[in-house]
């Protein structure tokens, strides 16, 4: 079966075509989303490309950031506009395709289900590790939404109670410790202490940079690193209290720093679960990566075709 998958983002939007007996991208094409011009015309320019390139696709799915109940894009703050947007009935107005949509973490976990570590699993978690920290669970392979469709929001659990704040407002989330942009506030915070480290040679600090740094043994970067996978940690642990996963998988651009941070986050995970759960899970760095985004909004389109 193909399908169409639409990676929506704020900066970048990808389409792919997707085979899913091939578990392979067959076509895609990246674009700039524009955002500034509105979300008619960003819909309009995603719906050309899906006609250029849809073949005989079954349907579209589509991962967008944000809180989606029924298609609708009810709030993003990566999509300034887009409030209560139907986007999945403008879209299948466009192309003739049925269209599904769903939180961009829960396409996440989608595409792990579908064409990584979670294949042949029921009891998933993941997570990405990108600009914030996104979520998703399956149990009983059925992907967990709660209530309103908007739950299993696991960048935004508690790990340190007087911790920093968080985009959120909240204080102490796990996203506020070990995301992309945790990372770059504590190296710019540690300048004082340590105006020597390695990363302030560079002309931009990054997550990237900072990871970099850490392969070399830079105390500061070490000292993040081991905020970070302490936060990890602490948040991993609770999550394989509360859903008992086959596996747990980690993602987004952090995810791109491997053993770095998966060897000692197991250390620090093993040390917090009760010894009823020790061998009953593993976590591993997801090996989908730069085709995980389209791979998993494809999943969205592929799991409710099968229901």
């Amino acid at each position: 079966m193909k399908v169409v998958g639409v990676d929506l983002g704020g900066t970048t939007t990808t389409i792919g075509l997707v085979d899913s007996e091939k578990e392979s991208i067959v076509n895609k094409v990246q674009i700039d989303t524009n955002v500034h011009e509105g979300y008619v015309r960003v819909i309009e320019r995603i719906s050309r490309v899906i006609n250029d390139i849809k073949d005989d696709s079954a349907a579209v799915g589509v991962g967008c950031p944000g809180s989606i109940y029924e298609g609708v894009v009810r709030f993003s703050p990566n999509l300034p506009d887009w409030k209560d947007v139907p986007l999945a009935k403008m879209i299948e107005e466009r192309t003739g395709l049925k269209t599904f949509v769903e939180n961009d973490a829960n396409s996440f976990v989608l595409g792990e289900k579908w064409f990584g570590d979670g294949k042949g699993k029921k009891h998933i978690v993941a997570l990405t590790l990108g600009t914030g920290v996104g979520g998703g669970v399956i149990t009983h392979g059925i992907l967990l939404k709660g209530h309103l469709g908007i739950g299993a929001e696991l960048g935004h659990v508690t790990v340190m109670p007087r911790g920093p704040i968080c985009g959120c407002g909240n204080y102490g989330c796990l996203e506020a410790l070990a995301s992309a942009t945790a990372i770059v506030r504590m190296a710019n915070e540690g300048k004082k202490k340590y105006p020597d480290s390695l990363i302030f040679k560079s002309e931009k600090i990054t997550a990237k940079v900072v990871m970099d740094a850490a392969r070399m043994g830079d105390e500061l970067v070490v000292r993040i690193r081991d905020i970070m996978v302490e936060s990890l940690g602490i948040a991993i642990a609770g999550f394989i209290h509360i859903f008992n996963p086959e596996i747990v998988i980690i993602g987004g651009g952090i995810a791109r720093a491997g053993d770095l941070i998966l060897n000692p986050l197991k250390k620090e995970v093993k040390r917090r679960v009760m010894p009823s759960f020790e061998g009953t899970y593993e976590i591993v760095i997801s090996k989908l990566l730069d085709d995980s985004g389209v791979l998993g909004a494809a999943s969205v389109a592929l799991e409710r075709l099968e229901v």
